[in-house]
């Protein structure tokens, strides 16, 4: 199982409103780097938008950064695009034979480790801000201009 690819154009958009603040960021514009349909633009926008991430202005007003970069870290990003419900990164199989001794003993013994490991992965996230991310993202633009 992937994680949604929204987590990735959340960050991909924000790290373009941040990287290009003067530019007018539309969705069609902001599809053309992220490699998207315009609407899928839109729907992630209008999900940082209600997390307070983003602005968006309505028509082709173009988005803008609500926040600092400081402020948001990429579990911010994570939870506003509802990648995932809250405790449900892993998915169990479903129907595991109860007569069987590893089928009707795997969830309980799997849940608690697939919990540990979901909280593990948001520590991560919490702990790295959009201004880093972005601080090394200015650097290897840079550094690809350069080549």
């Amino acid at each position: 199982m992937q994680i949604s690819s929204r987590f990735s154009i959340g960050v991909h958009i924000l790290s373009l409103l941040a990287i290009n603040p003067n530019e007018h960021q539309t969705s069609e514009w902001i599809a053309g780097s992220v490699g998207t349909n315009p609407v899928v633009i839109r729907r992630v926008l209008g999900q940082l938008k209600k997390a307070g991430l983003a602005n968006v202005r309505a028509g082709s007003g173009g988005a803008s950064l609500a926040r600092g970069l400081g402020e948001i870290s990429l579990l911010d990003v994570y939870r506003a695009v509802e990648v995932v419900e809250e405790g449900k990164l892993f998915h169990v199989h479903g129907q595991p034979n109860p007569d069987c001794e590893v089928g009707a003993n795997i969830e309980q013994v799997l849940r608690l480790l697939l919990l540990k490991a979901q909280d593990a992965m948001e520590g991560v996230l919490a702990a790295v801000t959009m201004a880093e991310l972005v601080d090394v993202l200015a650097r290897e633009i840079k550094r690809s201009a350069a080549r």
